[in-house]
Order: C-alpha cells, then structure tokens, then sequence
C-alpha cells in the first residue's frame, strides 16, 4: 500500500508549507461514525469562527471605549486555540474512532471537558478575558448601544458551542462505554506504546484475515459425491 499524502490543512500551492496531517471520512472512519465525527469536525469550525466573530466584537467594544487588551488577548485567543482545538480533541477524536485507541478516546475526553469548562467560561464573559460573553455586553449596554450588540453575537455563539460541545461529549462517551472502552484498555495502549501510531481498522483487519483464514487450491471432493452440487 503506498502512503497515504497529507491533505489537511488545504494550503494553496503558492505557499512553500505542506499539511501536516491526513484527513479522510470516508476512507478512514467506520460508516456508522462518520456522521458523529464530521458533526465534530464542523464544530470545529464553527468554534473557529466563534474566535474570528469574537476578535471583531472586541474591537467594538474597545472603540466604544472598553480596554484594548481585550483586543490583544481575543487575538491571541484565535491565533492559539484555533490550531490548538484541532490538534488537541479532534485528532483525537478522529484517531480514535479510525482505530478504536481507547487512550485516543480517553484524551479526547479529558481535553474536551477542558474546552467545554473554557468555553463556558468565555459565553459568561468575565472582564480583560478576551471574550465577549452575557456579563460584558449587558453591561456594556450602559455605555455604547452599537457596541453592546455587536458584542451580543459572541455571546451567543460561545453558548452555542457550549451546548454542542456538551452534546457530543455525552454521544462519543455513550458509544465508548457501549462498546466496552475502559481505562484499563487505555493504559494498555500505554504500555504497549500502540498510542502513538494506533493502526486504522483496516489495517488491524487486513492483518486478522491474511493470518487466519486458510487457502485451498482446489474445492475438496467428498466420497459418495460426484463433485458437483446436487
């Protein structure tokens, strides 16, 4: 089999950087998940965006006369936990249901109740956070009208994604445990050293059926037959 040729992220040719990872649904996530981790990889994006629209309402909020730093830090927030969230839960999340790693799981688990604590945090909008949530626009309401509603659309979309993080945390850990995922199974993983280039089902498939299931040359002739079916 050749190898397969990273695709993610899609950069234009003209750029001297290659992707750094291989992304593929339909090629490498069972049919009855892929629904699941494609809804995952939207929320992504759509946390993605919720950074972009952020950084736009800190911006009003500073022209209106809030603080600058919360510009600053709602542009650090984009520039970091955009990658950060990909490579963090979704890789994860995507390795582990390409090839059913339990310690893929377990981290994806442990990093994604981490962004839905943070998440929820930036929709509360406490003050010089960086993220315009419910407490920073109502109050800003006061002081510029414009600004408020402009810092409004954040907040909102943080709950938004608060909500779906919610959601899919409990969808992917229903599936985990049904299938009979344990702790256990992950420090195996661990030990073994599996974790760190977990083989795709595929793979562990091919191997299983090329090792056990014999070959015959011929179709066997039974005695009292005449090697035809009747």
């Amino acid at each position: 089999m050749s190898e397969k040729e990273n695709n993610f992220p899609p950069l234009p040719k003209f750029i001297p950087l290659k992707p750094c990872f291989y992304q593929n649904f339909s090629d490498e996530i069972p049919v009855e998940h892929q629904v699941l981790v494609k809804r995952i990889y939207r929320l992504w994006m759509f946390y993605c965006a919720t950074l972009g629209v952020n950084l736009v309402a800190c911006l009003a909020w500073w022209i209106g006369g809030g603080y600058g730093a919360n510009f600053g830090l709602a542009f650090l927030w984009l520039l970091l936990f955009s990658p950060c969230a990909y490579v963090c839960w979704f890789r994860p999340v995507y390795k582990a249901f390409r090839a059913d790693s339990s310690f893929n799981f377990m981290a994806f688990f442990f990093i994604f109740g981490a962004q839905f604590v943070l998440t929820v945090l930036q929709a509360i909008g406490f003050s010089n956070w960086g993220a315009c949530g419910w407490l920073a626009a109502i109050s800003f309401f006061q002081s510029n009208v414009g600004a408020a509603v402009v810092m409004l659309l954040p907040a909102i979309m943080f709950s938004m994604s608060a909500a779906m993080i919610a959601i899919s945390l409990v969808k992917v850990h229903r599936i985990y445990r049904g299938a009979g995922g344990s702790l256990q199974k992950a420090q195996t993983e661990w030990n073994s050293g599996t974790w760190r280039n977990p083989p795709s089902r595929e793979a562990q498939y091919n191997n299983f059926s090329g090792n056990s299931l014999p070959e015959y040359p011929t179709v066997p002739s039974y005695p009292g037959s005449s090697g035809q079916w009747p």
